[in-house]
């Protein structure tokens, strides 16, 4: 018997298949590993899809009432230049029928108000404060050298917020200030001379 015929069969088979099996562990190791990465990644987009439904919810309830909180805005406004306008011309009357008329509609104005505040629209007037474009909305300026620029003078229409946002802004005048004094530079030299 020669030297060949003495050694295993399986021998030669095994040396064979050994790179094959390598190359199937790393296909298997790759596979494994794209896997595990696609998994990490649903399980992220799941994470952010719930957080992102989670703040969706919160905004409906916080905001979905904004288009009838806005249209109520406008009967809000309508009753006060009813009541300024009633206060105005009943100011002098004795008439107790008027007196509690009139009484009866700042009644009804207060609720009306204390209806949109329950449902997250509160009212702000930003008389005196400084003029913010965010928060307001300037009609006109007011010359006034006793006040600096950039003051709410007068509040035209009061504004409305709901919850952090801007349901309507403010409708107001502002302050124009004093005249500002024109700084020259020293190292340009003065045309008028």
């Amino acid at each position: 018997m020669t030297d060949e015929t003495a050694r295993p069969p399986y021998e030669d088979n095994t040396a064979a298949e050994q790179p094959q099996a390598e190359d199937l562990l790393a296909a298997a190791t790759r596979e494994s590993a794209e896997l595990k990465d696609k998994v990490l990644r649903t399980l992220a987009e799941m994470e952010n899809l719930r957080r992102r439904t989670e703040r969706e919810v919160a905004d409906a309830r916080a905001y979905g009432i904004a288009g009838f909180a806005r249209d109520v805005l406008g009967i809000a406004d309508n009753m006060q230049r009813a009541l300024d306008a009633a206060r105005q011309e009943l100011s002098g009357s004795t008439d107790p029928g008027v007196k509690t008329l009139l009484e009866g509609v700042e009644l009804t104005e207060r609720e009306l108000l204390k209806a949109l505040e329950k449902n997250g629209v509160k009212r702000f007037d930003p008389q005196g404060e400084k003029f913010d474009p965010n928060l307001h909305q300037a009609m006109y300026e007011v010359p006034d050298e006793s006040v600096p620029s950039g003051m709410v003078m007068q509040v035209i229409q009061p504004g409305y917020m709901i919850g952090e946002r801007i349901l309507r802004p403010a409708l107001v005048a502002v302050s124009k200030g004093g005249s500002r004094p024109v700084t020259v530079e020293s190292d340009q030299p003065d045309s008028a001379a």
